[in-house]
């Protein structure tokens, strides 16, 4: 852990960084960031190769859905510096804990139907990797060095 840096370090001797912490939110915001941006601008792309048709309507909804994942990766790229862990940034936490478990379940089912496209268990493996990194995040309290 490393002590807050600026001229607020020695009014807050408290604020620590706990890096292997700030690496996960800099891993989110990526993952978050490239799925927002492919959902956002294609698509019909993302539902052809799904073998799904496509219409005006679900086309929006796939875009509303790149929006929340931009304005998630943003949210988690600006709080990576932040504290996170017990009762610090709870919200936060269970945020990105409840978000990965869910999906991470709802993608685990559907990789499950032998219809959809084997590269869905790299989703699976990603999504539950976070959501167990987060998990123990959110229920567990940041230990201090020092």
């Amino acid at each position: 852990m490393v002590l807050a840096s600026g001229n607020n370090s020695k009014l807050y001797p408290f604020k620590l960084i706990n890096m292997q912490q700030k690496y996960l939110m800099i891993a989110n915001s990526v993952l978050t960031t490239i799925i927002g941006l492919a959902t956002l601008f294609f698509p019909a792309e993302i539902l052809s190769n799904a073998g799904v048709s496509s219409n005006k309507l679900l086309l929006v909804f796939i875009q509303v859905f790149g929006a929340c994942y931009i304005g998630f990766a943003l949210m988690n790229w600006m709080a990576k510096t932040v504290l996170i862990g017990g009762i610090y940034a709870k919200p936060l936490a269970m945020g990105n804990f409840a978000h990965f478990m869910i999906a991470g379940i709802s993608l685990l089912k559907a990789a499950l139907n032998a219809s959809l496209p084997g590269y869905l268990w790299i989703l699976v493996a990603i999504y539950m990797l976070f959501a167990i990194l987060f998990g123990v995040v959110a229920f567990t309290a940041p230990r201090k060095k020092g």
